[in-house]
């Protein structure tokens, strides 16, 4: 996908505005295969992990609500069914929108006591003036966790391991320890500067210990699926560590020096990694702008 129309995509996570707007029929989801049971489906909004077998059908995260119709046929076209397990990385629109349609049709929504919580009563993500509405108890998870949970499903065990203060106050990642697969859920994107949610609990630095815990359960075959972008794996995986790290590295410095949000965007201490890592969501400049009171 364009990174510049995906970035669109990302610009509205969580809006309810844009839920009600997208055109399940201008849009195309693609199944693409990580394993013989496992995809990574993509369409409008965050990365979708489906797991497939004879436990029935696991799913991670959901898009918007108007493409559940959709994303379910995508999954019965590679063998699954309406799923039975679904699990929320995050609590953001473009990852749970479709909560209260699998929900009503009986999926078991899972998530981290976080999200469910930012699910009941509704959000506002400042940065972009977008408003999130309570979902109905239909599209609540039934389930929540504290720190981890797993599943031992389909012939895999796999484990959701929540990751304080990354992208969200709420973020799980979820490994498949037999089939060597994670979704990163947001604390990855996959080639581009990653959207921080200062406001609800992410900071620079929980990214960076985040993606320190990934890249220890990875190997050079370990295939990732990122909450926006393509499918990745561990060398993509270290590049972004290392962006991450230099910016850290280079922002708190400004910032115990005492400087201004606008004098650290002056300062440009990020231009050297503008042409690879700003091509996407957001410039170097407005980046900063958003992430610099996350670093402490």
């Amino acid at each position: 996908m364009d990174k510049i129309i995906m970035a669109l995509f990302i610009l509205a996570a969580g809006c309810t505005s844009l839920a009600t707007t997208v055109q399940a029929d201008e849009v195309s989801i693609t199944a693409t295969p990580v394993t013989d049971q496992i995809y990574m489906i993509s369409g409008k909004g965050g990365n979708i992990g489906l797991f497939i077998g004879k436990d029935g059908t696991f799913l991670i995260d959901d898009q918007f609500a108007p493409l559940t119709e959709k994303i379910v046929k995508a999954i019965k076209s590679v063998g699954g069914d309406t799923p039975k397990f679904l699990i929320n990385t995050h609590y953001h629109g473009d990852h749970t929108g479709g909560n209260e349609n699998l929900g009503g049709s009986g999926t078991l929504i899972f998530s981290h006591d976080n999200v469910r919580e930012s699910l009941s009563v509704g959000s506002f993500i400042e940065t972009f003036k977008m408003k999130n509405a309570a979902l109905s108890p239909a599209g609540l998870p039934v389930v929540t966790f504290s720190e981890d949970i797993s599943f031992h499903l389909n012939g895999d065990n796999v484990h959701a391991v929540h990751v304080p203060h990354a992208h969200t106050n709420g973020d799980s990642f979820i490994h498949f320890k037999i089939a060597n697969v994670i979704h990163a859920g947001d604390i990855f994107f996959n080639g581009f500067y990653p959207f921080i949610d200062v406001q609800h609990g992410g900071s620079l630095k929980g990214m960076i210990k985040a993606t320190d815990k990934l890249l220890a359960l990875a190997d050079e075959k370990t295939k990732i699926i990122a909450g926006h972008g393509p499918l990745g794996n561990k060398v993509q995986l270290k590049s972004y560590r290392q962006m991450l790290g230099t910016a850290y590295a280079r922002l708190s410095k400004l910032k115990n020096e005492g400087k201004t949000v606008e004098e650290a965007i002056a300062a440009s201490p990020l231009a050297d990694l503008e042409e690879t890592w700003g091509d996407g969501l957001f410039k170097g400049e407005r980046w900063i702008e958003l992430v610099y009171a996350g670093v402490y």
